[in-house]
């Protein structure tokens, strides 16, 4: 039971501490209690408290200004909602009404959401209700996974963590392994449409997925596909944005491309329910057919708490800090995965890692359930949160509030390995 915190650290109710490398499920983006967050959500609550979206107040304003200074052009119209699935579904219905088209396509081992619509664009098994769910969206029939993906091309990934496993034919702006997964998205698109499509959402990296990684060019061809079939094209950056990859602000930009809508939640307000839409002029004036609103979206207190996530991270020089300390990461990981058996791939950008277990490098085999719940509950026991995901369940999960220093990434390691070298001895 979780009774306090303070920027990396949680506390359960005996004061035990623990070193949180989950951020709330990749929600706490600078820290838990951070004093400015604090002080500004005290200084919003005793000036306005709520109005709705049909007024207009500073606070939203000058937010919408700062988080639209943030994106390209034409990516310049915000809308604010409460959560990540809201925006989701937000996005689908904007596809929609912009292209007059209705067959959305997203990706095997996807994740966007609970809500109806985003349910839809999710295929993550386990996450599955047997309910219909999957109105005019269409998953593309092969699971795009380096690492355990038909084609491969672990070789491509974009990052400290590549491993030399179903390589592909690299060669100067070309991957063999990136051009027949987006062949398998032309069959899609082929086999289970007109030829007309609204849209196509991805992930940077996905997330519940286990932290998979695509092979270059994979996004940036899909999108030119995705737009010779009339379609726009959604980047879900919830989990992936705000500089928690170190490398790029968003992870649409570590693809080289620029999507027509982009959908953010979680680390955009550090635990205030808040989130975003942001896409072009010309987009967002399909809003205009009908009424559409939202009763929290642009909350004061809100908005006030997102402006000051903004300026937190740009003072306080996170997004270096993710990188940098991101990188000592996973190559101590990449360390401790050549000394154990069980530790089949390490992989992401960033403050953004999974560590996928197995029975057996070779084959391959996800690490039993029970085996992995075990390794999962002592490193709690020793005092590190961490998450856990995957097609299988076998991923750990590791993005800790973007605030974290270098001693607690040398703790991180010392206590996976230790956890890890005592259940190998099982």
């Amino acid at each position: 039971m979780v009774s306090s915190a303070s920027m990396q650290w949680i506390f359960d109710q005996n004061q035990k501490r623990y070193l949180d490398f989950f951020a709330g499920i990749v929600t706490v983006s600078v820290g838990h209690c951070h004093p400015r967050l604090v002080k500004v959500l005290h200084d919003q609550a005793q000036t306005l408290w709520h109005t709705t979206a049909i007024y207009v107040h500073p606070q939203i304003v000058s937010y919408a200004q700062k988080l639209v200074s943030k994106f390209p052009d034409p990516l310049k119209v915000v809308y604010f909602v409460n959560s990540g699935a809201e925006a989701i579904d937000m996005a689908l219905l904007l596809a929609r009404l912009h292209t007059g088209n209705i067959d959305i396509l997203a990706l095997r081992n996807g994740y966007s959401g609970r809500s109806f619509g985003a349910m839809g664009t999710s295929a993550v098994p386990k996450w599955n209700f047997n309910t219909p769910t999957r109105h005019g969206i269409i998953q593309v029939g092969m699971q795009v996974d380096p690492y355990r993906g038909h084609f491969g091309g672990s070789n491509c990934r974009d990052s400290l963590s590549q491993v030399i496993n179903r390589p592909c034919n690299c060669q100067s702006g070309y991957c063999e392994a990136s051009d027949k997964y987006v062949q398998e998205v032309q069959e899609t698109i082929n086999y289970m449409t007109s030829g007309n499509v609204a849209g196509f959402i991805n992930e940077g990296i996905l997330g519940v997925g286990g932290v998979v990684q695509f092979p270059k060019h994979f996004v940036r061809q899909t999108y030119d596909l995705i737009r010779n079939h009339g379609g726009v094209c959604i980047a879900d950056e919830v989990q992936t944005a705000f500089g928690r990859l170190g490398s790029h602000y968003w992870a649409f930009e570590s693809h080289t491309v620029v999507p027509d809508i982009v959908v953010m939640a979680k680390g955009i307000g550090n635990g205030i329910p808040l989130a975003a839409l942001v896409t072009t002029p010309e987009i967002a004036r399909n809003l205009t057919k009908a009424l559409y609103f939202n009763t929290y979206g642009g909350n004061p207190i809100s908005t006030a708490v997102g402006e000051e996530v903004l300026n937190i991270i740009d003072d306080e020089g996170m997004q270096e800090k993710s990188k940098t300390l991101g990188e000592k990461l996973i190559k101590g990981l990449k360390t401790i995965q050549h000394e154990f058996e069980i530790i089949g791939d390490v992989r992401g950008k960033g403050l953004m890692i999974g560590v996928e277990l197995v029975e057996n490098k070779q084959t391959k085999q996800p690490l039993n359930q029970d085996k992995f719940l075990k390794i999962f509950e002592d490193l709690k026991d020793m005092g590190l949160l961490v998450g856990k995901g995957g097609a299988y369940g076998n991923v750990f999960r590791l993005k800790p509030p973007m605030c974290i220093e270098e001693n607690d990434v040398d703790f991180a390691l010392e206590v996976f390995r230790f956890v890890v070298k005592e259940n190998s001895k099982m």
